[in-house]
């Protein structure tokens, strides 16, 4: 009976997180046929009755998150997240998204442990879990925006010999690449013929994007339009500093992937060892957890644990 019911549940879930995902994803590529319908009249392409009130609930919904839960700092704070991820969510989108996880979670942990203490650890991850896909799809995009960058100074280089302005050059950038490069560099040009000054619009882009060599980037055309010079021989060294740091970094990763991994094993392994001596004998490991000494030893091993993972993450981090 337990197992049929948590087969509905997973399946009812999937279903419901299919809605919310196609709703919330999707819908910036479906806005222009959603417009259609609104505005074609003549030929009656209106939403039913059931979807049109089911977009009004939602849009309450985010209204009311907007206005009672997210405050102003908040919501700039989660604005500003999203959009370096480049997840199409707004605020108030992704804190629903978040009680939904939350309540997911909460509810396939308790059905499948059937214990009220596993209803707060699936709250605690299904809460976690969208920051954590937030914080993934974040790495994802930077790295990728950095191993575009050199790419980016090439094209920018090659426009400024063949005579072009830095916004020119920035045009063609946008023309030619693809990715977190293009939408930030299209970015900075729209804000350049909005009427911000280049020096501001430079400025907030190293503000937006967390990247190092586009810091070193920006200050070298900062600095080039205070005291002149040659722009296109200035970007050439900073390219070439670029990969040299870059071959820098990738031999320090490759020294110490070994001592990253001996950290990830060490923290991993009791956890691993109590799970499998649980399905291998639980009143054998159960007995550690009946008594006030075999807690103290538990939390204190955890406690040891979690201070040689760190130490040796802090060793094997090592900034280039």
């Amino acid at each position: 009976m337990i197992v049929i019911l948590v087969a509905l549940f997973a399946m009812s879930s999937f279903l419901l997180f299919s809605a919310l995902l196609q709703m919330l994803f999707l819908s910036n590529k479906r806005m222009e046929k959603r417009l259609n319908r609104y505005l074609d009249l003549n030929d009656k392409k209106q939403l039913s009755r059931k979807k049109f009130n089911l977009l009004v609930r939602m849009q309450l919904y985010k209204r009311t998150v907007r206005e009672r839960v997210l405050t102003k700092q908040r919501s700039s704070r989660l604005d500003a997240m999203l959009r370096l991820s480049g997840v199409p969510l707004k605020p108030e989108e992704y804190v629903l998204f978040q009680w939904m996880s939350t309540a997911l979670c909460a509810g396939i942990f308790y059905l499948l442990f059937n214990q009220p203490l596993m209803l707060g650890v699936g709250a605690v991850i299904g809460f976690l879990l969208p920051r954590w896909w937030i914080g993934k799809k974040r790495k994802a995009r930077i790295k990728a925006f950095n191993d575009g960058l050199l790419d980016m100074l090439t094209t920018v280089i090659s426009s400024l010999r063949a005579g072009f302005s830095f916004a020119q050059a920035l045009k063609t950038v946008v023309d030619e690449s693809d990715g977190p490069v293009q939408e930030e560099a299209e970015t900075v040009l729209k804000e350049m013929q909005y009427g911000t000054t280049m020096e501001d619009a430079l400025t907030e882009w190293k503000e937006r994007m967390p990247s190092e060599d586009l810091d070193l980037m920006i200050q070298a055309i900062l600095i080039q339009r205070q005291i002149g010079g040659n722009l296109a021989v200035i970007l050439e060294t900073i390219v070439q500093t670029i990969r040299d740091r870059g071959r820098i970094q990738r031999q320090v990763t490759t020294l110490t992937a070994q001592g990253k991994l001996s950290g990830i094993v060490i923290g991993l392994l009791p956890f691993v060892l109590a799970f499998l001596l649980y399905l291998i004998s639980p009143d054998y490991i159960g007995t550690l957890f009946q008594n006030k000494i075999g807690i103290g030893l538990v939390a204190g091993g955890l406690v040891s644990g979690i201070i040689g993972f760190i130490l040796i993450r802090k060793i094997t981090t090592i900034e280039v």
